[in-house]
């Protein structure tokens, strides 16, 4: 088997899914030290770096943070920003007006709502001008604490090639695996940290690295999987 062919996985599982707590066991292994890669110092700064975050990468959201919090270091700096000042930081991401829009309306809003603070509430980071689910869990998650499954484009993927989903729905990707899980004692928010570490640096969408992937043995999904 060539090294092309052993890094393609199939379109479809072929194979029954795989074991929710081998997965979890090999990634904790493979990735021991996975974390939110957005630079923050607090839940404000995660909250408006993950909302940034979205359709860009997070290395990209890194380069123009250090100088919008520099200028902006919370809810009530934000929510009086010069919008052409901010668009003009926020200019390398792409979409610059709608970004400093929103980072604005969502200061407004927990300055309105909160007090500037950033509460530890699902509805109510929801309720935030550009804030959905998969931002409220990040936060919640990786700065409060919860077990919460966050669904980006990498666990979506990683989701279904595990067989865990069939769905390219975050919300039904999001009730699949949990029920793939189960009551196991799998920390949701810690899960979908490797997931997404491994989406970017293995299980990649085009070309996937199934010959040095720690999961090519339980992956339905892999070259070599038994139907």
């Amino acid at each position: 088997m060539s090294a092309q062919t052993a890094d393609r996985t199939r379109e479809a599982p072929v194979g029954p899914p795989a074991d929710p707590d081998a997965v979890d066991a090999l990634l904790s292994a493979a990735h021991p030290d996975a974390r939110t890669e957005l630079d923050h110092r607090d839940a404000f700064e995660l909250l408006v770096a993950t909302m940034l975050s979205a359709q860009t990468t997070d290395v990209r959201v890194n380069d123009v943070t250090p100088e919008l919090f520099s200028r902006w270091p919370d809810a009530a700096a934000l929510a009086g920003a010069d919008e052409a000042e901010l668009t003009a930081i926020l200019a390398p991401l792409g979409m610059g007006p709608t970004r400093a829009r929103r980072a604005v309306g969502l200061a407004r809003g927990l300055l309105a709502r909160h007090d500037g603070e950033v509460p530890d509430d699902q509805a109510a980071l929801e309720a935030l001008p550009g804030v959905g689910r998969k931002t409220a869990h990040v936060v919640r998650g990786t700065w409060f604490g919860h077990s919460l499954l966050a669904v980006d484009t990498h666990v979506g993927r990683l989701a279904r090639r595990l067989g865990w989903t069939a769905s390219t729905d975050p919300r039904a990707v999001e009730r699949d695996v949990i029920a793939a899980v189960g009551g196991e004692p799998i920390n949701l928010t810690a899960l979908s940290l490797r997931l997404i570490l491994h989406g970017r640096r293995v299980c990649l969408a085009r070309a996937p690295r199934c010959s040095r992937c720690v999961l090519a043995e339980i992956c339905p999904s892999a070259p070599g999987a038994a139907a």
